[in-house]
């Protein structure tokens, strides 16, 4: 018997964690992090992550486990993802998987395996000096030449990804994103339902706008100035997060404010169209437009459950 898992995803902004915690409540579910952001500590305004106060006694795991200078990665991820899982199944539990970051996703769902890639550092330190000197744009163009799947899938800014991308043609001779296709292939450990939370584009844009200025209000520009107080920089993978890096950047008196914000709602809409074009490629996934809905969130609960009824992966008490 394949064990139950669920996942609820979507595009940043869509309204995730609130349909997660109705969810979570309404079959038992326990909820995991699936963010590469919300792991850090102090990150809690440009990150969007929930409160204390919002989670109404649901369990959270995967959240404020790392300091801003620590390593995270997929590997990481994947490895203290598994771990929390176990315990989520020991206590009877259902774990719901609640994240924009597909790649993690993946790495859970299809049991992916990263021990294969041995790391030629030698390789990797030429590059990374490479990045340092001309900047990310270098590197990206690389990647674009070998692997444009890749190219377009990866952020410019994305140092981390683009140099394992990199990497992982140096060693194999192949472009990473072939080996991800067929890693997506794999047969799911676990008896699954793959939601995908999505909204008319115009209402999804406004929703990022309204996000961040938000964010803004709530404190941003403090929260990024007491973590460049703390050492934080930007080789940093954590202060390479949308919203850390263009503040820092205007801190460090590079642009204003004004442009600061205008270069995060940009590079956030277009990080939301990534998203969707990265679920779209996925396969067993079930959308949830919350146009077709009337953006009722008790019929998109309502069916996400029967969903789940018929999968047999939560069965409703009489």
């Amino acid at each position: 018997m394949k064990r139950p898992l669920v996942v609820l995803t979507g595009p940043t902004a869509v309204g995730k964690t609130k349909l997660s915690i109705a969810l979570a409540k309404a079959i038992g579910g326990e909820i995991l992090s699936a963010d590469s952001m919300q792991v850090y500590k102090h990150m809690d305004i440009g990150s969007a992550k929930i409160r204390p106060e919002e989670m109404q006694g649901v369990s959270h795991h995967l959240i404020d486990i790392l300091e801003p200078w620590e390593e995270f990665n997929v590997v990481v991820f994947q490895k203290r993802c598994l771990e929390s899982m176990e315990q989520i199944y020991d206590r009877g539990h259902i774990p719901i998987l609640v994240g924009g970051t597909g790649f993690y996703i993946q790495a859970v769902l299809r049991g992916i395996d990263f021990t294969e890639n041995e790391e030629n550092t030698e390789y990797r330190e030429k590059i990374e000096q490479l990045a340092k000197e001309k900047g990310p744009e270098v590197l990206h163009e690389m990647l674009r030449k070998i692997d444009p799947v890749s190219a377009e899938n990866i952020h410019a800014n994305n140092i981390k990804r683009t140099i394992r991308a990199l990497e992982y043609y140096e060693l194999t001779g192949e472009p990473i994103s072939a080996h991800n296709e067929r890693e997506k292939e794999r047969t799911s450990p676990y008896n699954f339902s793959y939601f995908v939370l999505t909204d008319d584009r115009e209402n999804l844009y406004a929703r990022i706008e309204t996000r961040i200025d938000e964010m803004l209000s709530e404190g941003l520009v403090e929260e990024v100035r007491s973590l460049k107080k703390m050492g934080c920089h930007r080789g940093m993978v954590s202060m390479q997060g949308l919203g850390y890096k263009e503040i820092l950047e205007y801190l460090d008196g590079e642009c204003s404010l004004e442009e600061a914000v205008y270069t995060l709602k940009r590079d956030t809409r277009h990080f939301a169209k990534r998203q969707l074009t990265w679920f779209r490629r996925e396969n067993a996934v079930t959308w949830l437009d919350k146009q077709q809905f009337d953006y009722d969130e008790e019929k998109i609960l309502e069916y996400m459950i029967k969903e789940l009824g018929e999968k047999g992966i939560y069965e409703k008490q009489q």
